[in-house]
């Protein structure tokens, strides 16, 4: 509108500049005055844009890429019905097919589906189902955290509600069993050792390594439930997420053992990951040996590994 009202106002000075009337220049200042003291910015059209992206690993290493847009919400058309939402999805499959689907009136979670609804993708916390003709064709698909850096190894299972990331050259072990609370208290999980590469010249023991575990029907989710004579546990907030922290140490003929757990407190069946950390006395060894490893970096990596746990 303003460029409208530029382009008037030069027409009409140069009208004057030809006709010499002084009437058309205040004629051109009033009719300035007025539109600019009226007029009223209008108001941008929203803009549909990507809200969120994710990847979501599935069973038999079946994965999907979703690319959630915003849409204008349509009114209900009485009160007693709810508003009909007027997002979408992109979705690109591992099988190499990629489909776009319209979000549908949900009462729980995100809802989408094409036109005769024979394809639905249905979003519910971190979790996603996808059927094909009432067939579920992608099962136990889970969110996958993104890669920090050094983790582009991916571990999901819907069964037991997480998936993590982990390193390549680690060695995963599912089912895990942990044992050492004694007879009826064995702890199930899935255990990822490192590579023996990491261990090889140092003082570190190959069966090192990082599990994720589960204790069914528990009240209240504790560090201390996950260790010989339950240690007293204390609460850290890391990355956004609170853990109930506990540790132990051991020492046998030799060898050193650290164990640290991070338990998540509002979880059901209580979820944890343990470090586990096996390394032998470094003075034992003949000068030249080895090298001591760096417990830091170990406890670095571990850290990068447990903050991409995603539960359900």
């Amino acid at each position: 509108m303003r460029s409208s009202l530029i382009r008037s106002i030069l027409f009409i000075m140069k009208t004057r500049s030809s006709t010499g009337s002084v009437a058309l220049i205040i004629l051109a200042i009033v009719i300035a005055l007025f539109i600019f003291s009226t007029y009223t910015p209008e108001e941008p059209a929203p803009v549909q844009g990507t809200v969120a992206t994710a990847t979501f690993a599935c069973a038999a290493d079946k994965t999907i890429t979703a690319a959630f847009y915003r849409g204008e919400v349509t009114p209900p058309a009485s009160a007693n019905e709810p508003p009909i939402p007027g997002g979408s999805v992109a979705l690109t499959l591992s099988d190499g097919r990629a489909m776009a689907l319209t979000q549908t009136i949900s009462a729980d979670g995100a809802r989408y589906a094409n036109a005769d609804e024979s394809v639905v993708f249905w979003n519910k916390g971190n979790g996603v189902t996808f059927t094909e003709n009432a067939q579920q064709t992608y099962r136990g698909c889970i969110v996958v955290a993104d890669d920090p850096g050094g983790l582009p190894q991916t571990y999901e299972n819907g069964t037991k509600g997480f998936s993590i990331r982990y390193p390549s050259g680690f060695v995963v072990n599912d089912p895990y069993t942990y044992q050492e609370l004694g007879p009826g208290k064995d702890i199930g999980g899935v255990k990822f050792t490192i590579p023996t590469s990491l261990a090889s010249g140092t003082n570190l023991a190959a069966d090192t390594y990082v599990s994720v575990e589960q204790i069914p029907q528990i009240r209240t989710c504790s560090a201390s439930l996950f260790l010989d004579q339950g240690p007293k546990a204390t609460s850290m907030d890391d990355d956004g997420i609170t853990y109930s922290v506990a540790s132990s140490t051991g020492a046998a003929a030799g060898n050193r053992y650290e164990e640290i757990v991070y338990a998540m407190p509002d979880t059901n069946p209580c979820i944890a990951v343990r470090y586990f950390i096996h390394y032998g006395a470094f003075q034992n060894f003949e000068p030249g040996t080895v090298e001591e490893f760096d417990e830091q970096a170990l406890l670095s990596m571990f850290d990068s590994i447990r903050r991409t746990l995603t539960t359900l």
